[in-house]
């Protein structure tokens, strides 16, 4: 099978070994990863579906473009006069654009093809439990996989469905710049398209009704908060909106107290649904619920024939987002299904990740989580101790390290300039059982912000400075010269 086909092209039955539904990075992961094993393999691309990577792509070009104006802006501080930067937004949709074309490159039905992928088009529901059908053609199918990813949810909220709105995907196709933007929701994404718009020079109105980043570790959370607010964006945190209305054909909304919040766009991101209406999962005896399809650790559904991959699925999987969650969740599959291997998926093992300014990282168990594992210490450091972070006026921020008693690290988070860069090692340390004394030996690159990783570790060490024991045995030592 090497071909693009669409539903009318396949009259026969397909027999692949493997039939993944989505082209969303988990489920292109599987399709990719199979075919180069020689494993038979039909993925489903669902109609009308954006590329798989173009929304991601498109977020990371537009917080580049922020980057680049906040660079401008602060320049003053080094003592550098650089003016006021203008914003030609056509040029930035123009800078997404082209990001997200040399990218989607990688998710091309040229390439998959030339692996020996069977590219269906078309809207895939199952038939029964082996069986699925899209269009006019049906896949049966030794193992399927779904990954078809999910879609932005709108909040109850009287008065919104009557309004124009954008999401956290189609914030992208803007063709200008926002003049007043609200954003409704208290998520990752947007923190991070506040912060990116407001860089741009649109006035920003978060409004995080039920509070921000509400999974995240408040102490980390309190960081960016100031940031926001630094940033000139009006806060409205745990507020009630009583309803969402036009006025002079413009969005508006009500928080408790008469309070009016007007704006030129609106935009949504309060976050994500899985995308499973119409699969018909019932017929496939496959559970799902408001979290997605239900997966047990190995991310196989209640049919063992059907896993689930990335945003769609829930049970032991629910809750990780990212496409890096989804690609490993890929590897995870096609070593079960395909080499018959037992595997486990560890929600804590993902880091999770805000990109905003500054950014926060975290990756195992929160402080709220780890006195679950017995008695436990929390190290914290903060940025301003750091050379580079000071140089560069980063100083905001901090390193917390949740350890048990000998030094096992069970949680790690960051928030600070570069925290995305900087929890990867912390996240290895975790997975191979690193101590927390064997990460303050580790020899980092001088005058960067990797020292804030191994002084936060040193300091596990500081009570035994204090040991009158220690003392006693360092001055026996010191008399034999």
């Amino acid at each position: 099978m090497s071909q693009t086909a669409s539903p009318a092209a396949s009259k026969e039955p397909l027999t692949p070994d493997i039939c993944v539904i989505g082209d969303t990075p988990g489920g292109l992961a599987v399709a990719t990863a199979a075919a180069l094993f020689g494993v038979r393999t039909v993925l489903v691309r669902q109609s009308g579906s954006a590329p798989s990577f173009s929304q991601g792509a498109r977020g990371q070009a537009l917080r580049a473009v922020a980057q680049h104006a906040r660079a401008i802006a602060d320049a003053q501080a080094f003592g550098i006069a650089a003016g006021t930067s203008e914003i030609d937004y056509g040029r930035v949709r123009t800078h997404l654009d082209q990001v997200s074309a040399k990218l989607a490159a990688n998710d091309s039905d040229e390439r998959l093809v030339a692996l020996g992928v069977l590219v269906l088009k078309g809207e895939a529901h199952f038939q029964n439990r082996r069986q699925i059908a899209v269009g006019e053609s049906v896949v049966k199918a030794r193992r399927f996989v779904v990954a078809t990813g999910s879609l932005p949810a709108l909040p109850d909220i009287p008065g919104l469905a009557e309004l124009p709105v954008v999401t956290e995907d189609s914030i992208f196709e803007l063709v200008k710049r926002p003049e007043r933007l609200i954003v409704l929701g208290g998520t990752a994404a947007a923190v991070e398209l506040a912060q990116a718009m407001r860089a741009l020079g649109s006035e920003v109105a978060l409004i995080a009704r039920d509070g921000l980043l509400l999974d995240e570790d408040p102490e980390a959370v309190g960081v960016l908060r100031r940031a926001l607010l630094g940033d000139g964006i009006a806060l409205h945190e745990g507020r009630p909106i009583l309803r969402a209305e036009s006025h002079r054909q413009r969005p508006r909304l009500v928080l408790e107290g008469e309070i009016r919040i007007d704006g030129t766009h609106l935009l949504v991101a309060n976050g994500r649904k899985p995308n499973i209406a119409g699969l018909e999962l019932d017929l496939a005896g496959v559970r799902s619920d408001e979290a997605g399809i239900v997966v047990d650790a190995s991310l196989r559904t209640a049919n063992r024939n059907i896993y689930a991959v990335g945003d769609c699925a829930g049970g032991a999987a629910a809750g990780t987002t990212s496409s890096q969650a989804a690609q490993h969740q890929a590897g995870l599959v096609l070593r079960n299904a395909l080499f018959r291997q037992p595997t486990r998926f560890r929600r804590e093992w993902v880091p999770r990740t805000v990109h905003g300014r500054p950014e926060l990282a975290c990756v195992g168990l929160s402080e709220a989580q780890a006195p679950a594992l017995g008695e436990i210490r929390v190290l914290r450091f903060p940025y301003a101790e750091s050379g580079r972070a000071q140089a560069e006026r980063q100083t905001e921020g901090l390193i917390k390290l949740m350890t048990d008693r000998k030094g096992g690290i069970l949680g790690v988070v960051i928030a600070g300039a570069q925290a995305s860069e900087l929890i990867v090692p912390w996240g290895l340390a975790i997975q191979k059982r690193v101590n927390v004394k064997e990460m303050a030996g580790l020899i980092v690159p001088s005058q960067s912000l990797s020292e804030l990783s191994q002084k936060a570790a040193l300091s596990f060490q500081a009570p035994l400075a204090a040991k009158p024991g220690i003392r006693r045995l360092i001055g026996f030592l010191s008399r034999f010269g």
